[in-house]
């Protein structure tokens, strides 16, 4: 349950050995990863509806979250592409939304700071595929790392045993997790304004490579 901002396209050899695939290869092992992320959303869903906050769901979550960085590495490895590039910030906001919403529906957590995350999240995606039809790219910041750090943190909280009840602290948890949420993702909209006025000076060759964010 993480952001994707760790696995956009590099640059060939970048990890000191030569890629095993392409930027446009779609088989590779880490999009394959990214399948299963994808694929075991809604038996998390599932899991957070029936039993709620269990160790079971906890650990479940857990590895699906680790599996982000898994997947990250595998890329880095082997070499990232365009493919990955889209599908595991997709991956990422899918297993993240699909457990809060699941939360929100157990009654764990209220509405509103899910729902400012969800708007947030769906209205960046949105954004940065308009802005990437303008040949404008807004680069991953460190910011969005933290981010999709605080929202796993929120989740795992909701989903640990001994803290179930604990409404105080499981509210502060989601909502500095939607707090951050909007703190980065103004920063990509001021990125990517001052990316559309380097690109109107210096022209479109300038520009650096795109990459997912957060």
């Amino acid at each position: 349950m993480s952001d994707g901002a760790t696995r956009g396209l590099s640059v060939p050899g970048s990890t000191g050995r030569a890629p095993t695939f392409g930027p446009s290869a779609l088989l590779t092992p880490a999009n394959g990863i990214t399948a299963l992320r994808l694929l075991a959303t809604p038996v998390m869903i599932a899991l957070i509806l029936v039993w709620g906050a269990s160790w079971f769901t906890f650990v479940f979550g857990g590895l699906l979250a680790l599996s982000d960085g898994v997947d990250g590495w595998v890329a880095r490895r082997q070499g990232t592409t365009r493919s990955g590039a889209f599908l595991d910030p997709l991956a990422d906001k899918v297993v993240v939304l699909g457990a809060l919403v699941a939360l929100v529906a157990k009654g764990i957590i209220g509405w509103l700071p899910v729902a400012i995350i969800a708007v947030r999240e769906i209205a960046m995606s949105v954004y940065r595929s308009v802005v990437g039809r303008q040949g404008i790219s807004v680069p991953a910041r460190r910011s969005a790392k933290i981010k999709t750090l605080l929202q796993d943190l929120a989740i795992g909280l909701c989903l640990a045993p001994p803290l179930a009840g604990h409404t105080v602290l499981l509210t502060t948890g989601i909502w500095v997790a939607a707090a951050m949420t909007v703190v980065t993702g103004a920063q990509y909209l001021v990125d990517g304004r001052r990316a559309a006025r380097t690109r109107a000076v210096s022209g479109p060759d300038r520009q650096p490579p795109a990459t997912d964010a957060g």
